[in-house]
């Protein structure tokens, strides 16, 4: 068996392909059990994220053809062999571990994506579909980026996602004082997003969110206003700046309300991130005069101003994670020989047993001379037959390769000397 990665992220894919292929948490299940069902698939994880999606597979045998499989589950209706890219053994440890250190992430160092592995892997767990393998892998995976995060300072001066948004936002305001925004979502990227406004000095923001109670709580900390989705349309016109990130399949803010809120505008500048996958805002409004629309591909220009000041961080980082990949593989290599050694002192201790029975008959007759000689003498024939008999046919075949292996396994040199 062997572990497999089979995914697609910001690099490979563009948010247009990405966006079909997310998984919804109330379908996660599901997904992750029809994935172990392909065949030759014995564990399986899935991670969605707005920037990736990637299988974290345990695989018997022939490779499944996984880029497929995620098209077909997601009638697609698309190839995305081009936009995958699939590890094996320890390139896919190598690449779990950079991962859940914001290695591999569109902001170099960012924390928030091991959090959103640990929840993978929790779901996996919970569906059954997390096995011996995938375990030892994850929670060597968690270990290896609190080492990096601790023994480094890959993420001390990390840009998120949020920051860079606000960052986006400064070309098109020279500062925040006379400016509303409006952030859609409650999750963690909406709040960093309002914290960061927060700090900048913006002059009033709004919260909407599905869930009216977790706006309320979140506006509170930001002395904003809380609205429901229903009325986004109602309260667009107002906002200079709108940041979107929510998991609704479908977009939440559409272009025909977008014209009418720039038309009560009278022509005053609107910027707009949409920082969701699948997309928040519909595509089209990118079209419309006076209204500067991004998506988070777009981040990465402000993503690589920062990314300078960390790249010896990261070498450092990529050196650490290089040396715990030999361990975990010289791990797991340890764990394949356990059966055979299980197994060969289980014989052993049967062989003693019943050579130590009949050592001790011969004790309690008075005949302690011969009971030692008789066990000293049996054990060393009985442990040994088996492996002479095997050297001796290997010999008789010309089986080098089993000759050489004792010599190793028994310390010996070729004059058969210890």
């Amino acid at each position: 068996m062997s572990i497999v990665v089979i995914g697609l992220n910001h690099r490979t894919a563009p948010v247009e392909v990405r966006e079909r292929v997310v998984f919804d948490a109330d379908r996660l299940p599901e997904a992750l059990h029809n994935l172990c069902a392909r065949p030759g698939v014995q564990e399986g994880l899935i991670v969605s994220t707005c920037n990736r999606t990637e299988m974290y597979c345990v695989v018997d045998g022939g490779e499944p053809a996984l880029p497929d499989w995620l098209a077909s589950f997601h009638q697609t209706g698309h190839d995305l062999t081009d936009h995958c890219y699939e590890l094996h053994g320890p390139a896919a440890v190598q690449h779990a571990f950079a991962v859940a250190s914001g290695l591999d992430s569109m902001i170099l160092g960012e924390p928030q994506i091991l959090g959103q592995l640990k929840d993978a892997y929790r779901a996996a767990h919970d569906a059954g579909t997390a096995g011996p393998l995938l375990n030892r892998l994850f929670q060597a995976t968690f270990a290896v980026a609190k080492r990096v995060r601790t023994e480094t300072r890959v993420g001390a001066s990390a840009v998120s996602v949020a920051s860079a948004a606000v960052q986006l936002a400064r070309r098109i305001f020279a500062g925040f004082e006379q400016h509303t925004a409006l952030l859609i979502g409650a999750g963690e990227m909406i709040e960093l997003a309002g914290r960061h406004l927060h700090a900048q000095g913006l002059k009033r923001m709004i919260i909407a969110n599905r869930s009216i109670n977790r706006a309320q709580d979140l506006a509170l900390e930001f002395k904003a206003s809380a609205i429901t989705l229903d009325a986004l349309d109602e309260h667009l016109p107002a906002a200079d700046i709108v940041i979107s990130s929510t998991a609704s399949p479908v977009p939440v803010v559409t272009l025909e309300a977008t014209r009418k809120a720039i038309a009560a505008r009278r022509r005053r500048p609107m910027f707009m991130l949409d920082i969701a996958v699948p997309r928040d805002i519909e595509p089209g409004v990118a079209e419309l005069e006076d209204v500067y629309l991004y998506t988070i591909d777009d981040l990465r220009q402000v993503v690589d101003e920062n990314l300078k000041a960390r790249q010896e961080e990261a070498a450092e980082a990529r050196g650490l994670i290089e040396d715990e990949v030999g361990r975990f593989i010289s791990a797991l290599r340890t764990l394949d020989a356990a059966p055979i050694i299980r197994d060969l002192r289980s014989r052993a201790d049967v062989t003693k047993a019943q050579t130590l029975e009949q050592a001790r008959r011969m004790l309690a007759a008075g005949k302690q001379e011969e009971a030692l000689e008789f066990l000293a003498n049996t054990l060393t024939n009985r442990l040994l037959h088996a492996p002479s008999r095997a050297l001796r046919l290997a010999a008789e075949q010309g089986d080098a390769a089993l000759i050489d292996a004792a010599h190793k396994l028994y310390s010996l040199d070729h004059n058969g000397e210890h």
